[in-house]
């Protein structure tokens, strides 16, 4: 008689608090599973279970991102020695996103780099949140679930009731993402079109549109030093907005983050718990995706549509 091959989920370091809440929402317990050291660092994952014939969802954000990834593949690896049935890399985060194309001569495409090394180590299928760049779904020859942080962003901002509520893309890259959401509340738009010098330093910034008296709700996918949203905000606040708050779904907060976050004028910035927070603060909030990857999980192991995660997607109700 033929058996129903179980769902089994593990998590890497990077992603344990994570798992532990899909695990929960799923009706689950987290796989057993070691991450061994060695002294010099090298990494070798152990699982503590038998998975041989098994549908093994691995839950790693690669984040800091040259252990983690590495991580990730070794348990790929090591599943797929175990005889796991298929395999499924659950990256919240996809690291190296923002390496999506050339854009000068003689550099790495990352992410593609990235798609190749997990699909080398075995994985049959990968589920991930709001990718830098969309296109990148197009470097993978196996299935990919794309999910997007406004199933959890647009109930936020509907709660929030605001009078005169208008969405910032804070560069000309994010517009795409903004409309849809800016169409959904029939809301306006505005841009913020930055000029870099070099990456994560800002040479100059216009706003495109106008923001008198407005609120304002940046929404990006990234938020690593916090530089580009700071400055936004305070743009925005200069041309007359009446409220700047920010709504990102990575918190990759590096360098100078927390500092340039809590000196801005931000309200608030909001953030999915796809990267752990290094510490708390009085400016940021987070909401979980962990239902949405639960939601996710189930239905890849049930060869469900994932369709009605998108709520941006469907009419919204007068």
């Amino acid at each position: 008689m033929h058996m129903q091959p179980s769902a089994k989920i593990f998590s890497g370091t990077g992603s344990q608090h994570l798992t532990q809440q899909i695990c929960q929402r799923y009706g689950i317990q987290p796989g057993k599973i070691t991450i061994q050291r060695f002294s010099d660092g090298e990494i070798q994952p152990v699982f503590n279970e038998s998975v041989r014939g098994d549908v093994v969802f691995l839950v790693q954000s690669t984040y800091a991102p040259a252990d983690n990834i590495m991580e990730l593949l070794l348990m790929i690896d090591a599943a797929r020695r175990a005889s796991a049935w298929k395999i499924v890399a659950v990256l919240p985060y996809y690291g190296y996103a923002r390496q999506d194309r050339k854009d000068k001569p003689r550099v790495a495409i990352g992410s593609k780099l990235v798609a190749n090394m997990l699909v080398a180590a075995g994985a049959d299928r990968v589920i991930t949140m709001d990718l830098h760049a969309p296109q990148i779904q197009g470097y993978f020859d196996i299935p990919v679930d794309h999910l997007d942080s406004s199933a959890v962003f647009i109930p936020y901002i509907t709660q929030l009731r605001l009078e005169n509520l208008t969405f910032a893309a804070p560069d000309v890259g994010a517009t795409n993402r903004i409309r849809e959401i800016a169409s959904y509340f029939e809301a306006e738009m505005v841009i913020c079109d930055k000029h870099r010098k070099r990456a994560n330093e800002i040479a100059s910034m216009v706003v495109i549109g106008d923001v008198a008296n407005k609120d304002i709700v940046i929404i990006d996918d990234i938020c690593d030093t916090a530089g580009t949203l700071a400055k936004a905000a305070s743009l925005l606040k200069e041309k007359g907005a009446r409220s700047v708050r920010a709504l990102v779904t990575h918190p990759v907060l590096s360098g100078k983050a927390y500092e340039n976050i809590e000196a801005s004028v931000l309200e608030e910035l909001v953030v999915c718990d796809t990267i752990p927070l290094q510490k708390e603060s009085p400016k940021i909030q987070v909401i979980s995706v962990a239902e949405l990857f639960a939601i996710a999980i189930r239905n890849a192991y049930e060869n469900k549509s994932i369709n009605n995660l998108f709520i941006h997607s469907q009419r919204r109700d007068k």
